[in-house]
């Protein structure tokens, strides 16, 4: 695997919005969020957004954060 789709590779949110669509988010990447019809167009979709997120960040010589997201039920 690169290093490219390891860094591609993050936690994410996956929630029920309240239009009936899922909603995802990646606390790692402050503003990356997408949204599908299902959960599995949801999760593709954010699969997509992370790889451009970063190639964004990458292109502008821009620090990439880590995916440091520790998940802990309170």
């Amino acid at each position: 695997m690169s290093q490219s789709q390891t860094k591609s590779q993050r936690k994410v949110l996956l929630y029920p919005g309240e239009d009936g669509y899922f909603v995802v988010e990646v606390p790692s990447l402050p503003g990356c969020i997408s949204q599908g019809k299902t959960r599995e167009e949801a999760l593709g979709n954010i699969e997509e957004a992370i790889s451009l997120y970063i190639e964004v960040l990458e292109d502008r010589g821009e620090f990439v954060p880590e995916d440091e997201i520790e998940i802990v039920v309170v």
